[in-house]
């Protein structure tokens, strides 16, 4: 089993960036760059649920591809969902059209935790085979492997679906602290072998999805959330492979979200990329930050943007250009092929 980047992509722009190293352009990839705003997405998946899509590893490889070729991005992310591992293990759980992940039997009491059994890699064989297919085919282009991390996974359990509030996961984690932290516990190690299934497969580097995770104080998420990151990131600390850590609203955790065990600390977009490196100090790169929306702006205003964003990425100990959240789907994606050979020519070191 590989322990570290595939030797084709252990000197791209992305991973070197991610080591704080010196590149010869800013890398750049979007997260949810394969999805539906790709009308080649929108043919594939036609009449293929969501969870069935994720786990077919001809689809996995196809989509994750796709906006690889379109774009010319410096990285792909493994195509998947953070409940994919959740309903490997048996979770009765669906992804509903319009609506997200809905969780037939919602955790609420020390009963329902038995729904949750260790993730061993006999669990996904089909993302082994997935990851392997495309590092084939991707070749020098760096693989992204990612999982959603304990808090998140936690309030969709808990909740039984999405939320806006997350009333019920609050009241969990200060109602009864020890249930909470022996639910985190169990996600941690599922997020955390769902990561190293991928980097031992071949993927260049891992990403801990934390979507929600901006609903919570510092004081909260430093007892409550940290602790179980930390975990699901040390499951690759031997790997070598660097980790990057996002999340939704964070902008008062960004020191503890590194601090979890990231090398690359992802940036949503209501922080600037300046004042996150403050926060951050000279141990993180930094990944991000253009806000979604200004994908709809006229031309002159998003080349503006961007160029401001590299600017102000040249002071980051290392920087990987991205959105400060997901492609939104009604995206014309030649406006991120735009954004990303923009980002290329102001960014290359000649």
């Amino acid at each position: 089993m590989p322990t570290t980047a595939p030797p084709a992509t252990s000197q791209s722009d992305l991973v070197r960036a991610a080591r704080r190293e010196p590149v010869t352009r800013t890398p750049v990839w979007f997260m949810r760059q394969a999805g539906r705003s790709l009308p080649e997405y929108r043919a594939v998946r036609e009449g293929v649920p969501m969870l069935e899509s994720c786990m077919r590893p001809d689809l996995v490889t196809e989509i994750t591809l796709q906006p690889v070729r379109r774009h010319g991005v410096d990285a792909a992310i493994f195509f998947s969902d953070i409940v994919v591992p959740l309903k490997a293990i048996g979770v009765d759980l669906d992804i509903v059209p319009g609506v997200g992940p809905v969780v037939a039997h919602p955790i609420r009491t020390r009963a329902d935790l038995d729904q949750l059994v260790p993730l061993t890699p006999e669990h996904v064989p089909f993302v082994t085979e997935a990851v392997r297919q495309l590092v084939a085919e991707l070749g020098d282009v760096p693989l992204i492997g990612f999982a959603g991390a304990p808090f998140t996974l936690a309030s969709y359990l808990v909740e039984g679906g999405p939320s806006k509030n997350h009333e019920k996961t609050k009241a969990l984690m200060h109602g009864d602290p020890q249930l909470w932290d022996a639910l985190c516990e169990r996600l941690a190690q599922i997020s955390g072998a769902f990561l190293r299934v991928q980097a031992q497969a071949g993927a260049s580097a891992v990403q801990l999805f934390d979507s929600w995770a901006g609903a919570l104080s510092r004081a909260d998420y430093a007892a409550r959330a940290m602790p179980h990151s930390a975990l699901a990131l040390g499951a690759v600390a031997d790997l070598d492979v660097p980790r990057i850590h996002f999340g939704v609203g964070t902008g008062e955790l960004l020191s503890l979200m590194g601090e979890a065990g990231a090398e690359v600390v992802g940036v949503d977009y209501r922080v600037s990329l300046t004042d996150a490196v403050e926060r951050l100090g000279p141990r993180y790169a930094v990944q991000g930050n253009l806000d979604p929306a200004l994908l709809f702006a006229p031309w002159e205003a998003l080349e503006r943007r961007v160029r401001e964003i590299v600017d102000e990425g040249r002071h980051a100990p290392g920087h990987i250009f991205n959105l400060g959240h997901g492609v939104l789907p009604d995206v014309d994606p030649d406006v991120l092929t735009r954004v990303t050979a923009l980002v290329h020519e102001c960014s290359s070191r000649r």
